[in-house]
Parts: C-alpha cells; sequence; structure tokens
C-alpha cells in the first residue's frame, strides 16, 4: 500500500483510482444510485465524460476505444435498468476478449434484496459473461477493488470485468490507500511458452511440408504483429487470419491468404484441408472457422499456442499444446527453428493455383452499385490505413473480403456474439481514441437503427467518422439464409418502405449527410466524407436490394464444400 493517505469519500477515491489508472475517457449515463459520483465529477477536469445516449451504447464505445488502443475502456452506469442496459455489450466484448471495465451503481446495501426502487442483482445477472465481478461491501475495500478490476481486465486473455458499487459505499469515507501491486488468488496467466514445447513446434514445423499459420485476434491483443510477420516472412508459411485477425499480416503481403472459414477466401480453406502442419495462434477454432469438426484440417498436426488454457482442446484436439503469451511464443518459436526446413514453393504454387481458380471478385452492373464495389473503394481511398469499424451482416463479410488490412487493430467488429447495434457506438469510441487516422463505419440499415440514439453523441462531439450506410432495404443476411436454406420464405426481413429517409434523419441530428446510388456518384461521396473533418457524416449508399455473400459455407457443412455463387440467379433481381 502506499504510504501517504487522506479521508476521501467513496466518489473521490473512485475518481482518483482512474487517474491512478490513467483513465482518458468515462462512457457513462447518470442516475439516482451515481448522484455522488456526478456530483464529484463536476469538479473533475483529468478525465473526461462521455455522455452516451443509452447505455449499451456505452459499453460498445468504450469496447470500440479498447480495440482501437489496447486500453481498457471505461463504463459507468446507474443501477437497476442502467446496469441491465450494459448485458448485451458486457457479453460482446466477454466473447471477443476486449478489456472493459463496468462500473455500476447499486441501491444502499441495507436494501440489497429487497426489490428495492431501481434494484438489479447485477453481479449475478453477469456473472457468466465477465472475467470477474465485485460488489463492494466496504468502502474500505473500493480502491483494491477497482485495482483488481484494472489489472484482471488487462492481464492474461483481456476481457469485461463489472465493480458494483452500493450508493451508501460512494457517500462513505475512509483513509485512501492506493494499491502499488495487485495479486489474485489463483489468477496467475502463463506468459512464458514451455521450452521443450516450443523446441518440439520448431522440429515439427521445419519437416513440414505444407505448414499454414491460422491466426486469431489473441496476436492483435497480445502486440505480437511484428513477430508473425518476422517468423511467417523468414519461415515462407502462408498466413490465414480469422475475422479478428485480420491486419495481424499485412494484406499486401503474398503471403496473406485472407480470412478463412464460413465467408472466407477459397484458396484460405483449400489450404486447412491440405495442410500437413496447422500453426494456431490466440485463435479458439470457433465454429465459423472449423465448420464440421469432423472434417477440419483432417490431414494436419495442429499446434494451438494460446494464453487461456481453457481454448485448448476445448472445440478441436490439437497434438501440441503450448500455452503462453502470443508474442512470446512467435519470438520463442523463431529463435528455435533449425536453419534447414522444408522448400515450401511447391506449397506457394499450390495456393496460387486455387488463388487462380476462385478468386475473390464481383461485377459491375449497370445503373447498380454493389456493396463489394463501396467497400473496395474505401479501401483503394484509404490505402488500407483507414480504422474500419463494422455493424453485423453481409456488409461485414464483405469488409473482410474486399478492405485491404494491412495493420493491426485496423478492424473493429462484434465477432464472436455477433451484436446488430454495434458499429455506430464502437465507431464513436474507436475515434476517441485514434486521432491520426480515419475511422470509417460501414453498417447495414437494420443495424444503424438498432443505436441510433449515439449519432448525437457523434455530432455533440464533433467526431468525424465516416458512417458509410449499405442500405438495402433487408435483413440481408437472414434474408440470405432463408433464400437458400428456407425455401425462399422471407419471413419479416424485408424492411421495405418501413425504412426512413436516412438522409433526413442524420440532417436532423445535425450531421452532414450524402446519398449515393451509383458507381459514380458512391466514388465522389467516398472522397468527399474522407475529406470531412467537421464532425460526423453519413453517405447512404443504395445497394443492390438481394446480392448474397460468397464463398460461403454452409452451417454444420465442412470447409471443403463451399457454395460459390447463388443456387437460382432469378432472385437477384
Amino acid at each position: 500500500m502506499n504510504s501517504s493517505s487522506q479521508t476521501l469519500n467513496g466518489s473521490e477515491i473512485f475518481f482518483e483510482c482512474l487517474r491512478r489508472e490513467n483513465v482518458e475517457y468515462i462512457f457513462g449515463y447518470p442516475g439516482g444510485s451515481l448522484l455522488k459520483v456526478y456530483e464529484t465529477l463536476y469538479d473533475v477536469k483529468d478525465i473526461q465524460h462521455i455522455l452516451v445516449r443509452h447505455e449499451q451504447g456505452a459499453t460498445h464505445m468504450a469496447e470500440g476505444y479498447a480495440r482501437a488502443t489496447g486500453k481498457p475502456g471505461v463504463v459507468l452506469v446507474t443501477s437497476g435498468p442502467g446496469a441491465t442496459n450494459t448485458v448485451t455489450g458486457i457479453a460482446n466484448a466477454y466473447m471477443d476478449s476486449s478489456p472493459m471495465v463496468v462500473f455500476t451503481g447499486q441501491v444502499p446495501s441495507s436494501l440489497i434484496g429487497n426489490d428495492a426502487f431501481q434494484e438489479a442483482d447485477i453481479v449475478g445477472i453477469t456473472r457468466p459473461i465477465t472475467k470477474h465481478n465485485f460488489l463492494v461491501k466496504d468502502v474500505k475495500e473500493l480502491a483494491m477493488t477497482i485495482r483488481k478490476a484494472f489489472f484482471l481486465a488487462t492481464t492474461g486473455r483481456p476481457g469485461p470485468v463489472l465493480v458494483d458499487m452500493p450508493k451508501d459505499i460512494l457517500n462513505s469515507t475512509c483513509e485512501f490507500q492506493w494499491p502499488e501491486s495487485v495479486e489474485i488468488r489463483g489468477f496467475k496467466p502463463t506468459v512464458q511458452c514451455h521450452s521443450n514445447q516450443i523446441e518440439k513446434a520448431a522440429h515439427k514445423i521445419a519437416k513440414a511440408k505444407r505448414p499454414l499459420l491460422y491466426i486469431g485476434g489473441g496476436v492483435i491483443s497480445a502486440e505480437a504483429s511484428e513477430e508473425l510477420r518476422a517468423f511467417a516472412i523468414s519461415q515462407n508459411i502462408p498466413v490465414t487470419m480469422t475475422l479478428q485477425g485480420l491486419g495481424a499480416f499485412p494484406a499486401s503481403h503474398s503471403l496473406n491468404m485472407g480470412m478463412l472459414g464460413m465467408h472466407g477466401t477459397y484458396w484460405a480453406n483449400q489450404a486447412v484441408n491440405n495442410c500437413d502442419v496447422l500453426i494456431a495462434i490466440g485463435a479458439r477454432f470457433d465454429d465459423r472457422v472449423t465448420g464440421k469438426i469432423e472434417t477440419f484440417a483432417p490431414q494436419a498436426y495442429k499446434i494451438h499456442n494460446d494464453i487461456d488454457p481453457t481454448n485448448i482442446d476445448k472445440n478441436i484436439k490439437v497434438d501440441l499444446p503450448i500455452v503462453g503469451d502470443s508474442k512470446h511464443f512467435l519470438a520463442s518459436l523463431l529463435e528455435a527453428m533449425p536453419k534447414k526446413v522444408e522448400n515450401r514453393e511447391p506449397w506457394l504454387a499450390d495456393i496460387h493455383a486455387w488463388q487462380e481458380k476462385c478468386p475473390l471478385s464481383y461485377t459491375y452492373e449497370e445503373g447498380a452499385l454493389k456493396t463489394e464495389f463501396v467497400i473496395d473503394e474505401v479501401s483503394k481511398q484509404t490505402a488500407g490505413n483507414a480504422v474500419v469499424v463494422t455493424d453485423v451482416g453481409q456488409h461485414q463479410m464483405w469488409t473482410s473480403q474486399f478492405y485491404k488490412f494491412n495493420n493491426p487493430r485496423s478492424i473493429i467488429t462484434s465477432g464472436g456474439l455477433g451484436t446488430m447495434g454495434y458499429g455506430l457506438p464502437a465507431a464513436i469510441g474507436a475515434a476517441f481514441g485514434i486521432k491520426d487516422r480515419p475511422v470509417v463505419l460501414f453498417c447495414g440499415d437494420g443495424g444503424l437503427m438498432m443505436n441510433i440514439q449515439e449519432l448525437v453523441t457523434a455530432v455533440h462531439h464533433k467526431i468525424p467518422i465516416k458512417i458509410f450506410l449499405i442500405n438495402n432495404s433487408y435483413l440481408g443476411m437472414v434474408r440470405q439464409w432463408q433464400e437458400l436454406f428456407h425455401k425462399e420464405k422471407y419471413s419479416f426481413t424485408d424492411l421495405g418502405d418501413s425504412n426512413p429517409d436516412f438522409v433526413k434523419v442524420a440532417e436532423a441530428f445535425g450531421c452532414k449527410a450524402l446519398m449515393a446510388n451509383d458507381s459514380d456518384s458512391a466514388k465522389a461521396a467516398i472522397t468527399e466524407s474522407l475529406a470531412y473533418n467537421d464532425g460526423p457524416i453519413l453517405v447512404d449508399f443504395r445497394v443492390i436490394k438481394k446480392d448474397m455473400v460468397f464463398p460461403m459455407v454452409p452451417a454444420g457443412g465442412s470447409i471443403s464444400d463451399m457454395l460459390l455463387a447463388r443456387l437460382n440467379p432469378k432472385t437477384m433481381v
């Protein structure tokens, strides 16, 4: 404990702790149980509070900030409905391993369990979707609890931690002491990989004729992109990535194979089917990657490195498990590699042939606008240097295919939970963290409507995000599944006449807005948007209504059985 001390109330302790954790922004919304906190906040000048318009928006903003910067995002909401409104965002951060600390107000300790006004058992509700959560029972425990919360959120596999603060605790006083260090019994993540396992992996990879690197978001979380590039290039091993792993290896390099899995590239999935050694790093063998488990990488000796031991053998049984930090793993593995390795040129030639057989492409159609064109054009005009945020759906998958990610922390998207409504607030949060690169949002019309109120937050703070609305008047991905697998029964996916005029809506919020419905107007609108930095700008791209994302692996199918085109071209109209 720090020997210097002073008497503070719980609210003052709260802000003093945030200062010690170098917090820049709080994404929050006030309420009755937090009145003392907001009274104190009135005079706080060194931490900026961002007033959101819905608590779910606060969690997505905090996650967008965390994903863009690597720093933990901070949320502050009141008890009861304020706390329960954060549940989706917490679950999203948990699934995608994003560091976040959520502070919730709570009714006075004496009323807990009495169904008091605006009481909810948020600790019980969020226990399955947090790394850990706390109910503070004594003001003397508050500083240590906050210290533990940030430590847990950022150490090992990152994730969300919740701290529930009863009203009486925030009003009580005690002698403030800052814990300089923290230890949590039973929580000691393995950082350094076991040297014997590293040697085994190096020996196996050196002898591999058809090795493949399968990279997840853990490589980006570990800041291990440079080590990945050094290892892959020196060993001449192709790299495929999950949705969250995109950007860990540059798209401009010939060894980059793009994304694998359900909407991955044909050649990446063929490489998985035919590789003899699969090196999985910071990935969890998600079902959208593996497809049918029994047929996933059938010929491969499987090596799996992850800092979270519970991820290993959870979905796919592996031959060589290596627990530890991905940065340490890659650096140690490169050092351990023998000087002589197998010739990989025949393997790379096979991959090139698969690329030639089924490239990612799209067709121009006179008087029509395709989503792929929009994303491709944005990629070209930003030279792959934007921070790209997506909502969830078809546009998300097209972004993974057609935007050329050359840098880590360049894609911010809801992967594991697939949360519609994520994109707009996440883009706002990312823009608070990143000032030297454009922040671009690709969002569907269905997803935008789910948290459109946060446009007020962007306008108020003059956040220069580029909101590229992919407007097809459908819940596009659900419609795609209905066409392919549900007898073309388009049940409640046609938004049709129920959509508003998004340009007018945006302008009503005080946001600059444009509309484009063909390739020429789209190109001009993208150029104008990227040059505009006086606040948010929205472009309503009126794209083909019934377009579909290919390649595609049907749910539960093998990744070797990809659909490469729609079954009934007449439904394209």
